[in-house]
């Protein structure tokens, strides 16, 4: 199976409500699979604080009730296996699209990852069989997404899943 790393860097968060759209370059990232079968295992995420001053960021990894369409991305994907072959179908993901991602009031936190984005960090890493799935490209198990909740850090880092 293949793994990749969604990256994005400095991007300015934006807090948004859960069931509410989340603002283009508001937000580090969605990821959604590539088709109504793909299946995919979040096994890592990473977040490091660039604001300039104390910034307390609360960022949310949680599934969507309104999940992204067209999207432009915003952000990198990379396969971190070098001699992987690419899947016919890869994931989807990004920070600006023309419908905007919404974070599930229902199932929306699946993860809080809470930091002073005045050079703090947070990390989570699954251990093997807990990775955090998704299934599809629909709502509300086909797509997550990476938002703050409260705060308007700056933020930079990554989202490592596999292709299942």
């Amino acid at each position: 199976m293949a793994r990749y790393s969604v990256g994005f860097q400095s991007k300015t968060m934006t807090a948004v409500a859960d069931a509410n759209a989340m603002t283009d370059n508001g937000y580090a990232t969605f990821l959604q699979g590539g088709s109504a079968t793909m299946m995919l295992k979040v096994n890592e995420i990473y977040l490091g604080g660039e604001s300039a001053a104390s910034n307390p960021t609360t960022m949310a990894f949680g599934r969507d009730s309104t999940v992204a369409a067209t999207a432009i991305s915003g952000n990198f994907n990379a396969v971190l296996d070098a001699v992987t072959v690419a899947p016919g179908t890869v994931a989807v993901y990004g920070c600006v699209s023309t419908t905007k991602p919404q974070r599930s009031a229902t199932l929306g936190h699946l993860l809080q990852l809470s930091l002073n984005a005045y050079g703090g960090i947070a990390r989570w890493q699954a251990r093997y069989g807990e990775e955090i799935t998704t299934y599809g490209a629909s709502a509300s198990l086909g797509e997550v997404s990476l938002s703050s909740v409260t705060g308007t850090g700056i933020v930079s880092g990554h989202v490592i899943y596999e292709v299942v």
